[in-house]
């Protein structure tokens, strides 16, 4: 076994999240090292989902969710107008389907307004039918701020900007465990590599808690349970007649079967929620499909038969298991666990994409206090 080599910071895994917070350790000054197990970046979690930028209507006040996503939003509209990363600000309609559903708007209005998003705007369904003449429903909230991004060119921008300020991104390195030492935390990587890091973040997505569990030193009691929550999209054959994202009422564990679109006009639908025992179960049952027509119908009822095609899955990474309470975003450093220097990123689910840059100023001023 070789000698150990030193220094400053890794980052662990180089989704949208680990790069966002790569770039800002870099960009106040950190020598940065990111580790990806894959052989390019953003394969896992970043690269299965709905590329929603969300305006922050749903998460609790005062929660991480709430705050990372309302000003990771504005972090990420603007880096994406300076960078020319593909986006656009779209919007959406959350639909209430039935009268008895009109409650549950409300309560989204209101809960937004807590979370500083006060531009939401009540529609009657004569309204909304006058923005999405295919739309049906019983009344309508528009979220103007809502958009959708590239997050690929996104994620790449991002490594272009950790790269320039002297930072690298090793790929095809998986951790495989972590030590803490008196002076470094000592990772142990592919081929038995070591490294000894100053500060290391742990942004390893459905992997995260697995890595902390085998990082020796660090206490048990601040590893959570991982449940996987997975979610399939059906594709639609030919263009959507839909300008904006459509959304239902929000459902248990997720936000409803939703019409998303993407930059080029394609429609997509999901994802739906199902509890599955396995991070590697990506497959979309294809028998899945009649509930996904019965869902959109509510919304969409002339969507022909035939229409859906099976698309991909997602994991959501989980730290609450079915019929329990969603979890905050678990953003675990010293103060937490009291080990110096480490970063655990847990539970980095929707809006994770969205909070990203935000995130990574978060995690930046846990390990550089005096760099915000």
């Amino acid at each position: 076994m070789g000698g150990v080599e030193r220094v400053d910071c890794v980052v662990i895994g180089a989704g949208v999240v680990g790069l966002a917070v790569a770039r800002s350790l870099a960009l106040a000054g950190r020598e940065v090292i990111v580790l990806e197990s894959a052989s390019t970046i953003g394969t896992g979690i970043s690269s299965r989902n709905s590329e929603v930028i969300h305006a922050g209507i749903y998460y609790p006040s005062g929660s991480l969710k709430a705050s990372l996503c309302v000003q990771g939003k504005a972090m990420l509209y603007a880096y994406c107008a300076e960078r020319g990363i593909g986006h656009r600000r779209c919007g959406k309609l959350i639909v209430a389907s039935a009268p008895a559903q009109q409650h549950l708007l409300a309560a989204l209005v209101e809960q937004a307004k807590s979370n500083s998003v006060d531009d939401l705007r009540w529609l009657t369904a004569e309204q909304a039918r006058a923005l999405e003449p295919q739309l049906s429903c019983h009344a309508a909230i528009l979220s103007p701020s809502t958009g959708i991004v590239d997050s690929h060119a996104l994620m790449l921008s991002l490594q272009g900007d950790l790269e320039n300020a002297g930072g690298m991104v090793v790929l095809n390195t998986p951790v495989e465990s972590m030590a803490l030492t008196s002076d470094a935390t000592l990772l142990i990587a592919k081929d038995e590599t070591r490294l000894a890091a100053r500060a290391v973040v742990n942004a390893a997505g459905l992997n995260a808690p697995a890595l902390a569990s085998r990082c020796q030193g660090l206490d048990a009691v601040h590893v959570p349970r991982t449940a996987w929550a997975k979610g399939s999209y059906f594709t639609l054959t030919g263009r959507a007649p839909f300008s904006h994202l459509i959304y239902p009422v929000p459902q248990a564990a997720g936000l409803g079967v939703h019409l998303t679109l993407d930059l080029g006009g394609r429609a997509r639908f999901g994802p739906d929620v199902q509890w599955v025992d396995s991070a590697q179960d990506l497959e979309v049952d294809a028998a899945r499909a009649p509930g996904f027509y019965a869902d959109i119908r509510r919304y969409w009822p002339a969507l022909p038969d035939g229409a859906l095609q099976p698309g991909y899955a997602g994991m959501r990474p989980k730290i609450h298991g079915p019929g329990e309470l969603a979890r905050d975003f678990m953003i675990q450093g010293p103060a937490d666990h009291g080990v110096a220097g480490l970063v655990n990123l847990f539970g980095i689910e929707s809006p994770g994409l969205t909070s990203a840059l935000a995130i990574g100023q978060h995690v930046r001023a846990m390990l550089t206090p005096d760099s915000s």
